[in-house]
């Protein structure tokens, strides 16, 4: 067998390997996401059947003109932005002592086991937990009127709209806070100490050197908690529907997000696929926007010098 047949058999031998990734990625990704696209053009439903008749853009233009789902637009954005700037300045902040040869911190690995242990709890649970201490005869009402007298009377937390804003921002930050962290810690040990022990020879404070030497080098790391959060905080379901008395129950539509409205059309008596699948597309192309958005605003100083070379030597 020559040079050139054994090559061939060779790639063959790697596109059999790789065949079953592109086989289940094809069946269980790729053409799920097609399929929602298609739907999202049609008026398909489970009483008439699937898929439907093509009725071009009238999903999204009925979707911008109702207020409940202009309503869950802003609720999901600011319920993200409410969890993911906290947690991000908090997990920043012990990122920088876990890290700091300064502080010199020990037991390290044991603080970050209990940081990050809310992350491994499932989502319903820690609802159902939190429904509990905020009900009207639960331990915060009891420690609050009770222990301490900062009440006077009981009070029904979950029936008040800032009330269970605040409970599902906090709760995303008490669970993400810790695996945010651990990424953060990562990304600032893989820096180079050597630019730290030049800056503290010309009399850099800690301060200093964290905003002009830590945070500039984070940037990749950075990105990709961004971008991770983002596309989690869209895609937030589980906590607020069980926080809340339904997806368009009380109080007053205050944490219906894009997830819950899309399921609120799936459930609707006219059972709306089309309409729920041009939810799921607005929010893939809403990620998409700002994600991309993103990748330019933390490219770092090499990437940038690399696409103005490349654009010159397309030009020369």
């Amino acid at each position: 067998m020559n040079t050139k047949n054994k090559k061939l058999v060779k790639d063959y031998w790697g596109y059999i390997f790789i065949a079953p990734f592109i086989i289940i990625f094809i069946i269980f990704a790729l053409y799920p996401i097609a399929n929602t696209f298609f739907l999202s053009f049609t008026n398909a439903n489970i009483i008439h059947g699937m898929p439907g008749n093509i009725i071009g853009f009238n999903n999204f233009i009925s979707l911008f003109n109702d207020p409940m789902f202009i309503r869950a637009l802003q609720n999901t954005w600011l319920l993200w932005l409410g969890n993911f700037i906290p947690q991000m300045i908090l997990a920043l902040v012990l990122a920088a002592m876990f890290s700091s040869t300064t502080f010199k911190l020990k037991g390290t690995g044991f603080f970050k086991a209990i940081y990050y242990l809310p992350n491994l709890l499932m989502p319903v649970t820690v609802a159902a937990l939190f429904q509990h201490y905020l009900t009207l005869h639960g331990p915060i009402n009891s420690f609050l009127v009770g222990t301490t007298g900062l009440m006077s009377e009981p009070r029904n937390f979950l029936q008040f709209a800032t009330d269970t804003r605040f409970t599902v921002m906090f709760i995303q930050t008490w669970m993400w806070f810790g695996q945010t962290a651990i990424v953060l810690v990562s990304g600032m040990t893989s820096i180079s100490p050597s630019y730290y022990e030049s800056a503290m020879v010309d009399g850099a404070s800690q301060t200093r050197m964290f905003f002009k030497i830590t945070l500039p080098l984070l940037k990749p790391v950075l990105l990709f908690v961004l971008v991770t959060s983002l596309v989690g905080g869209m895609q937030m379901f589980d906590i607020p529907l069980l926080l809340s008395d339904g997806p368009l129950g009380p109080p007053d539509m205050s944490v219906l997000t894009m997830n819950m409205f899309m399921r609120a059309r799936m459930n609707h008596p006219a059972n709306a696929i089309g309409s729920a699948a041009a939810v799921s597309v607005i929010l893939f192309f809403i990620s998409s926007f700002v994600a991309l958005i993103l990748f330019r605003v933390f490219r770092t100083d090499e990437q940038k010098q690399q696409k103005k070379q490349r654009r010159v030597e397309t030009n020369g």
